[in-house]
C-alpha cells in the first residue's frame, strides 16, 4: 500500500549530521535534568504504599490534599480515576514520619496497615471522629471479620452476624463502593434487630478504601534492578538478531537507533516528570519492540538495494531504500500513532504515563528509522562496502 503516486526522492541521509545534533543536544538536555532533578520514582521502584479510595459526594483533588494535610501527608501523590469519584494515594509515609510509634496494642500489624488506617482516620470529618472515639465502627471502612466480630460483641448470634457483615461487604462492591446510608442496608435484607445495632453503633463515613497495596523498599530496590536489566537484555537480544539475520554492522546501527530511541524518550520523561513506574517500563520495552521492527523492513530492503545497484554511491542507496519504504513507514506510525492519542486523551489519569512513553515513542522511533538507522551505516561507510569492493 502507498501514500506516494511516485516514489519519493527525498534526499534524507545528506541531513544526518542535522539529525545526530538534534538528537545529541536533547539527550544531553535529559541527562542534565537527571543529574539535577532526577527521576519521579513510582512506589513501584522506591516502596510505599498505594491506596484507592472511593468518595460518597463529587470531592476535588485539592480537598483530599487538604486532608491528607491535616496528618502530614500533603505531598502524597493523588490520582483521579478517569471521570469517577475516586483516586489513587501513593505516599512513601511511615510511623516515623507519622509521628508514630507500633505500641503492644499494634505490634502484630504490618506497618503498612497501620499507615493505611492512620490515614483513613485522618480523613474522618469532625462528626465522624467523635463517633470513632465513642467506640463506634464505620461500615464503609472495617473488614468483613471485624463487622461479624463486632456484632457478636453486642449479644447477636454468630448466623445472623456473618450474614449481616456479608450483605455489609456486598454493597461496598458495587459501583461507588460506598454506602449512603442505614435504610440501603434495610433494603438489603438485613434484618430489624440487626439494624438496630448498626444504627445504634455503628456510622458511615463519607468514602471507603477500595484497596490498599504495599511495596518495600527491598522489593523497590529489585525491581529498580530488575527493569534495568530487562531494558539491557532486550537491546543485546535485538544486536544478536540482526547480526545473525543481517550482519554485525546492521546489528550495531540497529542497537544504536534503539538505544536512541530509549534515550529520547527517558529525556521527554524528565522534561515532563512522568512518574517512573512498571507501566512505563512495560511501554519502553514496547517502544524497542515496534521501532525495531519498522527498522528490520528498512534493512531488508537496503539489502536487496545493495545487491540490484552495485555501481551506485552508498548514500543514494541508502535514500532510495528509506524512500521504499516511507510509505509503510508512515502509514504504520500513523496508525499507531492515533491509536496512542485516543489512550492518552481519553484513557484517564491511570494510564496517562504509559500513553505518554508511547507516544513519545512513536514519534521517535519513526524519526530515528529514518534518521538515524541508515545514517550509522554511512558513517560506516568504508567498513560497511569492504566486501563490496573485495
Amino acid at each position: 500500500m502507498r501514500i506516494f503516486k511516485k516514489e519519493p526522492k527525498i534526499k534524507f541521509i545528506n541531513k544526518r549530521y542535522f539529525a545526530f545534533a538534534l538528537s545529541g543536544l536533547i539527550i544531553l538536555a535529559g541527562i542534565t535534568v537527571f543529574f539535577t532533578r532526577g527521576f519521579n520514582m513510582g512506589i513501584d521502584f522506591t516502596g510505599g504504599t498505594m491506596i484507592e479510595v472511593s468518595f460518597k459526594d463529587q470531592t476535588p483533588i485539592k480537598q483530599v490534599r487538604s486532608l491528607l494535610d491535616r496528618i502530614n501527608l500533603g505531598d502524597a501523590q493523588i490520582t483521579r480515576i478517569g471521570s469517577e469519584n475516586k483516586f489513587f494515594i501513593k505516599t512513601m509515609a511511615s510511623l516515623k514520619k507519622l509521628n508514630l510509634k507500633n505500641d503492644a496494642e499494634l505490634e502484630d500489624i504490618e506497618e503498612y496497615e497501620i499507615v493505611a488506617r492512620v490515614i483513613r482516620n485522618g480523613m474522618l470529618d469532625a462528626v465522624e471522629t467523635e463517633q470513632l472515639a465513642a467506640g463506634k465502627i464505620d461500615l464503609n471502612n472495617t473488614a468483613e471479620g471485624e463487622i461479624a466480630r463486632f456484632l457478636r460483641d453486642k449479644g447477636l448470634n454468630d448466623e445472623d452476624a456473618q450474614e449481616s457483615a456479608k450483605i455489609i461487604i456486598g454493597l461496598r462492591k458495587s459501583e461507588t463502593g460506598v454506602i449512603d446510608d442505614f435504610p440501603v442496608l434495610e433494603k438489603a435484607g438485613i434484618k430489624h434487630k440487626v439494624m438496630a445495632v448498626l444504627r445504634d453503633s455503628t456510622f458511615l463515613s463519607s468514602f471507603t478504601f477500595l484497596s490498599v497495596e504495599f511495596v518495600g523498599p527491598q522489593v523497590g530496590q529489585d525491581l529498580r534492578r530488575k527493569a534495568t536489566l530487562a531494558c539491557i537484555w532486550a537491546l543485546i537480544g535485538m544486536l544478536i538478531y540482526i547480526a545473525f539475520r543481517f550482519k554485525f554492522l546492521y546489528g550495531l546501527s540497529g542497537i544504536l537507533t534503539l538505544a536512541h530511541d530509549v534515550l529520547i524518550t527517558l529525556s521527554f520523561i524528565l522534561f515532563f516528570n512522568i512518574e517512573m513506574s512498571l507501566q512505563v517500563i512495560a511501554a519502553i520495552l514496547t517502544i524497542v519492540g515496534y521501532s525495531i521492527n519498522d527498522t528490520i523492513v528498512l534493512f531488508d530492503r537496503l539489502r536487496d538495494n545493495l545487491k540490484i545497484m552495485r555501481k551506485d554511491n552508498l548514500e543514494i542507496i541508502l535514500d532510495k531504500s528509506i524512500n521504499e519504504t516511507l510509505s509503510r513507514t508512515i502509514i504504520t506510525s500513523v496508525t499507531v500513532f492515533l491509536t496512542v492519542v485516543s489512550l492518552f486523551f481519553f484513557g484517564g489519569e491511570v494510564i496517562h504515563p504509559f500513553a505518554f512513553t508511547m507516544l513519545v515513542g512513536v514519534v521517535t522511533g519513526t524519526y530515528s528509522t529514518i534518521y538515524q538507522s541508515c545514517a550509522w551505516l554511512k558513517a560506516w561507510e568504508k567498513y560497511f562496502l569492504k566486501r563490496k569492493k573485495s
